[in-house]
């Protein structure tokens, strides 16, 4: 048998090849009758040429064994490693591919004779070769069992389509019939099992699991790597996330999909660096595109394909409608397809558009977050290398600063179709973020990562070479151009850290922003040209008409978009300016409060915000005008078009013909406006690429980095020994630039270069000081031997050297601290020794401070170290270099930030100690008198050299300015010795739990009714109702325009089908008619937008004003428990989200909810029977959508709250950089990045991923229900083609606009968010509003006379009592001194007679009840100093005057009594403080002093009958307190009642009375020498303790003997 149809074979090929006409005739070719045998014998070749590279060119390769590689091992050797769900359908295959080879077998021995003879035998043929491959392939190694089943699927695959061809072909057309039809049941069973094993089989069965590194398998690999094709293209492997989110309340982290091998930051590192970093293998320089073009280019390979195949199947559903109403004009005639395939076309045609355009954005959000990970490491490592320098160049500055236009672009750019589901991805939560923490680091790690043995930095290490690791140097505190640290080096410190953070944020969201640029060259030209030709197709020339009338009105969008950027600018300068005066107030709003500012600062704040809300109105007047002109030019166009169509050659109106062009060229315009939105990112995204390329290639790097190749012709020699510290003919720049310029200009027109002539050697093991004056380069020499500044051999004798081989410690001067414990910020990674720990927590004076936590040592210190104060950080940061186990420590100024009692006994209990015995301590310091006991070896440094080494004695006589410096110092101790009640600097309280108080609370689920009120009543006002009625009105009837004019062409073309001759349709009255609707839909548009407009513009104002109002108005309780940089966060975030995204999103939410329900009564009212199927989709699209969104809030907020850890994590490190080098932790710290970045990929994989979950389904039930409604209007319906037509469009529109209101729906929920927290904050507690009875008369206070009367007083409502029945009077003019122990209550009685904390009693001032007026009058009659005033930002009049309500004669009046020109006596006059000076926020630039003194010119020129002064006492100089004492004096008024807290005697034993507090209760008031003779008393006490007791008794005489001469 076999034998005769080979026979018969052979003979068949002859006669084919004599005369082709014969297979002609049979309907195909004996090309197409051979097909699987050539396919056959491809697949052979190819296995061949894929053996002989597999095995004989491997074997010339190495082999590399890796332990976790299964290369070797045979696919049945790994069975039962082998998921279940493979083994079964590898098994199934087999089975499957058995029957398909015997059925074929049969076919052909019973039907061998007939025509299909050469077709089966070839079938045959290639089935028995398949069969081998499926056994093969269970046999083989399992590299080669993947090569096999591919060629077996792919055999399969080519069998299916021919006989699909042969045979299911002819069904869908009127006019063939298949061609193996006489085979009966066998050839459909062929064909199914060909669909089995070609396509339901290798896109069911699972995949297996390999891994991205053999070496190192995932433990739980990620279901995205080992699901099937069929899941992961409809996202099915989502669904135990988003069912199990239904089930809780809020889904876990640990409950997100693992993340893939290929997402994890390390694997990205070692993918990508080899073309990013040019330390990494990158030979030469390449731009950031290119190199990412190169790590991505596989990716942008398959969205460049996806992105044709959408560009080709989004016309499908034009097509099918046309072909479909084509169909039902000519009822069938002239048609070969049958109408059932344009039906399927309809279903599969956009589900392939949209699982194209899914899988396109599946692969673009993976590249997103791969981008994200791999810049950020890029950035953060290269960060890591260079120095860090003041930019005062204006090239620099450039450099790195973006543009305001280009922000602008980014601001007011639209959103794209595959960028929206995208827009919150990127916010960083304004909550406290949980502290991450990576794995635990070695102490080797922490101190000696970047050690060799006996290795130290010096410069004898190449240039251009990178170090060796472990010999990287390492750097201290951020270097600027100025030779001193203390605030340029802050300052340095910011800068840097901005411009990094813009990079790591602004730039590289503008870069994956501009990430769709492919879609401008693969989807726009070819969809342009698919638009043309399919017009042209059915208008004719007509078509081009419509086209014209686009291109010419097209630069109208352009231009207003160019208003729209240009209005932005403007408005974000106004918003610059109001969240300028916001931060400013909310900074100062204790001082605001204290002196009952509170409503001229919310009038001011009001100020601002219409200023805003004009320009916001500006922007959305043009965004109307821009909405409307994207509703005439369509208008226009299909005028043009139909006018030109209908009129001139009078060719009827066919629906097929207007519905479609209608669709069609609503889809070019949109692709025009694509294509400038798409252009406008991609300029964006080139902008941001230049600023990171030259960051990585043109920023400078430390000297081992530094690849400069024009080097000095002098070498250096290396240190004389490996343990040596210290220089030898040395010179050191802050830049490599700053040495070619002979230094830099520092601000004060100074060149510094740090110059060391001849030897400057340290002494090991023993305590070395470097002292000086300010701005004399002490740092700089820390600096210097950290390698930080470029040095530059003086001869080839020149050295330096800092032995590493014990490690080095380093505190900067400039505190940092981690956002971590307080435990890990003083362990640092290393070893955890609880005996050492604890002698350095005494040691380091921070066992007092532990104890006011009540979380102790694991109190988190937040980020920047907010629960802190500056002592405690110094302290800390001490801590840590003393902890270390390094053999060199480099303290910069440690006790600078404390006062001069710690500050001793830092001195006595550290620096004396065990612990820092035998170590080498080099130690810059001011307190001379302090630390010159303990030092043993002291370096004067003036001017950038060095002026004695040896003794202190030295040092002075050759430095005046020390000289003075010290005597200062000296002046200090003593005054400090005199202080009643020295105190820690207070902190930020803390919860048990070591977490910031009051932690944000994150709400959970939907957004509250009660959140969606504040907005709807907001907008509506005093008339609410009528608000939204004529709002939804206009709306509701622009959209019944907008759909009518749809149904209304379907009617004008019914007129061509009731007459006969098609001139007899009066063309103008049905044009008139639809214009008129046109005009309809676009006033009615316009008013509803107006209305809206002034809606939210009303909502901003008042829920602005509101949150405003009810932040100033709150009590000072709550301002202590809450960070003002939440408040912040919510007047301008949160106010951001409601002017903007909140109030475009609920307008588009309306706008899609009216035009869902119009359509969806559209196809109830005309296919009645539709309404089950109808409701159905909705309910299921609202099913899908409450079970995404159910699991996208949840995951949405994790994204949120894991992005935040990385850019902190980022900004910590950068702004302490020199300490990372200087410690050798810089592996430690890329670690973690790698560890935070992680964490955000897993959750942010998971967001844009559940994004595709509900798009694919949506989407399908969208496409089944307009091709189920498509086959009941053909089949039983039997409609007219205007009603199918307009049916089948309110369908499309329907089920299409569910996803996009779904996805508004999350949206607005996401960003409701704000609401929530607004609302919040409108609660909160207030203090007791003003009421007209609360109005004082005119003339009060006449008398600073002050009466109280059993004063009581707690700082919250059901808390302790502070103050206890408190009764004194004080007469007017009188000075009191106020004397007490740390918590006695002095504090507490200043803050109750303001009423800024709960209090009973009654507290006359001037014969009026303070509890009787309103307390904004009450506080404007009073003023208070606080012991450390705050400024506002501004003038020196803008402080004292902030209203204008004086004249600057009487403000300067007012600094001459306050003695500021007698201070500035000598002074050089350039250098004075006038009313014209600036003031830094806060008042940051000026000394404790000189801001006390601007406070009490302040004071007087309030004109207050009562003074309350919180003493200064150490923190300010001898002459600025004498000053200040002798204004106080001599400078008041008679009639001004001065109240003293006094922190020592002398300040307040000359005054009139002195009322001594004890636990809250008054112990003693009255005069000091009544006082002084109760021996018993406790005066009496205090004076009896005091080293200048004597002093204190003359002046408590003097003042008798001057009261009795009055």
């Amino acid at each position: 048998m076999v034998g005769n149809l080979a026979a018969q074979f052979s003979t068949r090929l002859d006669i084919s090849r004599l005369a082709p006409s014969f297979s002609d005739n049979l309907g195909t070719s004996s090309t197409d009758e051979l097909l699987s045998v050539y396919a056959t014998a491809v697949s052979g070749i190819l296995l061949v040429f894929q053996f002989i590279n597999l095995t004989i060119l491997g074997l010339r390769k190495p082999a590399v064994a890796h332990s976790g590689s299964q290369s070797g091992r045979t696919w049945a050797g790994t069975y039962f490693e082998q998921p279940g769900g493979i083994i079964a359908f590898v098994g199934f295959r087999l089975v499957a591919a058995l029957v398909l080879t015997v059925v074929s077998f049969v076919s052909l021995k019973q039907f061998g004779n007939n025509d299909g003879t050469i077709v089966n035998l070839a079938l045959f043929i290639t089935l028995v070769y398949t069969v081998v491959l499926t056994v093969l392939s269970i046999l083989s190694r399992l590299e080669w069992s993947a090569i096999l089943t591919r060629h077996a699927n792919t055999l399969w695959f080519i069998c299916f389509l021919e006989l699909g061809f042969r045979d299911l072909y002819p069904l869908a057309t009127f006019d063939r019939t298949p061609l193996d039809s006489k085979e009966g049941w066998l050839i459909w069973v062929k064909i199914a099992l060909l669909f089995i094993l070609a396509i339901v089989i290798p896109l069911a069965i699972p995949r297996r699991y390999i891994p991205y590194d053999p070496k190192d398998p995932s433990p739980t690999p990620a279901p995205e790597q080992t699901t099937s094709l069929f899941s992961l293209v409809f996202y099915f492997f989502l669904d135990p996330v988003l069912f199990e989110a239904r089930r809780v309340s809020h889904l876990p982290y640990d409950h997100l999909p693992p993340l893939a091998d290929y997402d994890y930051a390390k694997n990205l590192r070692s993918r990508a660096f080899q073309h990013l970093d040019r330390f990494s293998g990158l030979g030469k320089r390449r731009h950031l595109f290119f190199s990412l073009m190169r790590i991505f280019w596989k990716e942008y390979t398959i969205m460049s394909l996806m992105t044709m195949v959408q560009a080709g199947a989004d016309l499908s559903v034009p097509v099918g409608v046309n072909q479909l109403l084509r169909y039902i004009e000519r009822k069938g005639a002239d048609t070969t397809i049958q109408p059932w395939v344009w039906i399927i076309w309809l279903l599969l045609g956009p589900t392939l558009s949209s699982i194209a355009f899914e899988w396109y954005i599946f692969v673009s959000t993976r590249s997103i977050v791969h981008t994200e990970s791999i810049i950020t490491q890029v950035v953060f490592e290269h960060a890591l290398r260079i120095r860090v320098k003041a930019e005062t160049s204006q090239s620099d500055s450039q450099r790195f600063t973006l543009s305001s236009e280009t922000a602008s672009l980014a601001d007011s750019s639209p959103t794209s179709e595959s960028q929206d589901e995208e827009s919150g991805a990127h916010e960083s939560s304004a909550s406290d973020d949980e502290t991450l923490h990576s794995t635990a680091r070695s102490r080797d790690d922490t101190l000696r990562s970047s050690s060799t043995s006996g290795g130290q930095s010096h410069a004898g290490s190449l240039k251009g070479i990178p170090a060796v690791k472990g010999a990287t140097p390492v750097t201290g505190v951020l270097s600027t151009a100025r030779s001193t640290p203390s605030k340029d080096l802050s300052d340095s410190s910011k800068n840097l850290v901005g411009k990094l953070n813009n990079l790591v944020s602004t730039d590289l969201q503008n870069i994956v922003d501009a990430k769709d640029f492919i879609r401008i060259f693969a989807l726009v030209p070819i969809q342009v040209t698919l638009c043309i030709w399919f017009l042209y197709n059915i208008l004719g020339w007509s078509a081009f008409v419509g086209l014209g009338v686009i291109v010419v009105t097209f630069p109208v969008p352009g231009l207003l978009a160019r208003f729209i950027q240009q209005a932005q600018k403007a408005r974000m300068k106004r918003t610059d300016a109001r969240v300028q005066v916001v931060t400013e107030i909310m900074n100062v709003l204790r001082m605001i409060k204290m002196f009952g500012w509170e409503q001229k600062m919310n009038d001011r704040i009001s100020t601002k915000r219409e200023d805003e809300l004009s320009f916001i109105k500006r922007l959305r007047l043009l965004g109307m005008m821009t909405a409307i002109a994207n509703h005439i030019i369509p208008v226009l166009t299909m005028l043009a078009t139909f006018s030109t169509y209908v009129s001139p050659t009078l060719y009827p109106l066919r629906l097929s013909r207007s519905l479609i062009s209608m669709v069609v060229f609503d889809k070019f315009s949109n692709l025009l406006r694509m294509a400038i939105f798409l252009t406008t990112q991609a300029l964006n995204g080139k902008v941001s690429l230049d600023r990171i390329t030259n960051f990585l290639y043109d920023t400078e790097l430390l000297d081992s980095w530094s690849q400069t190749e024009a080097e000095p012709a002098i070498l250096s020699a290396p240190p004389p020994a490996p343990d040596v510290i210290g220089f030898r003919q040395a010179t050191f720049a802050w830049s490599a630039e700053e040495d070619k310029n002979n230094g830099l200009y520092t601000p004060s027109r100074r060149q510094f270069l740090l110059k060391i002539e001849g030897n400057l050697l340290f002494q090991k093991g023993v305590i070395n000081m470097i002292v000086g004056p300010t701005g004399s380069g002490k740092t700089s020499v820390l600096m210097a031997l950290l390698s930080e500044m470029h040095f530059v051999p003086s001869g080839p004798e020149s050295w330096y050297g800092l032995p590493r081989a014990s490690g080095v410690a380093y505190a900067a001067q400039e505190s940092w601290v981690q956002n971590a414990t307080i435990r890990d910020n003083v362990i640092f990674g290393a070893d955890f020794d609880e005996e050492r720990y604890k002698k350095v927590i005494y040691q380091c004076c921070l066992d007092r401070d532990l104890m006011l936590f009540e979380a102790g040592d694991q109190t988190e210190v937040g980020e920047k170290g907010l629960t802190l104060s500056g002592g405690q950080k110094a302290r800390v940061t001490l801590a840590r270099a003393v902890y270390s186990q390094a053999g060199i420590i480099l303290l910069d100024d440690v006790l600078a930030a404390l006062d001069v009692h710690t500050s001793k006994w830092i001195v006595d209990k550290c620096l004396k100690g065990d612990l820092i015995r035998g170590r080498t301590v080099i130690l810059v310091t001011h307190n001379v008198v302090l630390v010159r006991p303990i030092a043993r070896f002291i370096v004067s440094i003036k001017d950038g050299r060095v002026a004695s080494q040896a003794s202190i004695e030295d040092a002075i006589l050759s430095n005046k300015e020390l000289a003075v410096e010290i005597e200062k110092d000296e002046e200090a101790v003593e005054r400090a010795n005199e202080e009643i009640d020295p105190q820690s600097a207070p902190n930020e309280p803390s919860g048990r739990d070591g977490k910031l108080i009051l932690k944000e609370e994150v709400e959970l689920g939907h957004i509250s009714w009660s959140a969606l009120k504040l907005f709807l009543t907001s907008m509506g006002g005093h008339h609410t109702l009528l608000f939204f009625i004529t709002f939804i009105t206009c709306f509701l009837t622009a959209e019944l325009a907008e759909n009518g004019q749809t149904y209304f062409l379907g009617y004008w073309a019914r007129q061509y089908e009731a007459v006969a001759d098609p001139s007899q349709v009066n063309v103008p009255f049905y044009l008139a008619i639809y214009v008129a609707i046109l005009v309809l839909l676009i006033l009615t548009f316009c008013l509803g937008f107006v209305v809206y407009l002034w809606g939210v513009l009303r909502a901003s104002r008042i829920i602005h004003q509101r949150l405003v109002t009810s932040v100033i108005g709150t009590t000072l309780r709550w301002l202590d428990t809450t960070p003002t940089s939440r408040v912040i966060t919510r007047c301008t975030q949160d106010i951001r989200d409601i002017d903007d995204p909140l109030a475009q999103m609920f307008s588009t939410l309306v706008q899609m909810s009216l035009a869902m329900g119009i359509k969806f009564l559209a196809v109830i009212i005309l296919t009645p029977a539709f309404i089950f199927p109808a409701v159905f989709v909705g309910l299921f699209g609202a099913w899908c959508g409450n079970i995404y969104i159910k699991a996208q809030l949840p995951v949405k907020r994790e994204m949120s709250n894991a992005k935040a850890p990385v850019l902190g994590h980022f900004g910590a490190a950068m702004t302490g950089l020199t300490s990372i080098r200087a410690y050798g932790v810089e592996e430690t710290f890329r670690k973690e990045v790698r560890v935070r970045i992680d964490h955000y990929s897993r959750p942010a994989r998971t967001f844009y991923n559940l994004n595709r979950w509900i798009d694919v389904r949506v989407d399908a039930i969208s496409n089944v229900f307009a091709a189920a409604l498509a086959a009941y209007l053909l089949y039983v319906g039997h409609g007219d083609a205007s009603n199918v037509g307009f049916s089948l469009n309110m369908a499309v529109g329907f089920s299409g606009t569910i996803l996009w209101w779904i996805r508004i729906v999350n949206q607005f929920e996401v960003r409701g968010n704000s609401l929530e927290r607004i609302g919040a904050y409108i609660a909160i507690e207030q203090e007791k509003p003003p009421v007209p009875e609360g109005i004082p008369p005119a003339y009060w206070p006449a008398s600073g006379h002050l009466r109280v009367e059993a004063l009581s007083a707690r700082y919250s409502p059901d808390g302790p009592k502070v103050l206890k029945n408190l009764s004194f009077e004080v007469n007017s003019g009188e000075r009191i001194g106020v004397v007490g122990r740390t918590g006695s209550g002095k504090s507490s009685l200043m803050l109750s007679l303001l009423r800024l904390i709960y209090s009973d009693g009654t507290v006359y001032y001037d014969g009026i009840a303070t509890n009787s007026i309103n307390l904004e009058e009450l506080r404007r009659k009073i003023t208070i100093i606080p012991q450390i005033p705050e400024l506002l930002s501004g003038s020196v009049r803008e402080n004292l005057d902030p209203f204008a309500q004086h004249d600057d004669a009487t403000l300067n009046s007012a600094l001459r009594s306050a003695g500021l020109f007698s201070l500035q006596e000598e002074i050089e006059e350039e250098d004075r403080i006038t009313l014209d000076s600036d003031v830094a926020s806060g008042g940051n630039n000026l000394s404790v002093g000189q801001r006390q003194i601007i406070a009490l010119a302040r004071a007087m020129v309030r004109e207050s009958k009562l003074l309350i002064l919180d003493e200064a006492t150490s923190a300010i100089d001898y002459k600025t307190d004498s000053v200040i004492q002798s204004s106080l004096r001599h400078e008041l008024n008679e009639d001004v009642t001065l109240i003293t807290v006094a922190h020592r005697l002398q300040t307040i034993m000359d005054s009139d009375k002195i009322l001594v507090l004890d636990a809250g209760q008054i112990a003693e008031f009255d005069r000091p020498a009544e006082l002084l003779k109760n021996k018993d008393g406790k005066l009496r006490a205090l004076v009896d303790e005091s080293a200048d007791k004597d002093h204190l008794l003359e002046m408590v005489k003097a003042k008798e003997h001057l009261d009795r001469r009055n």
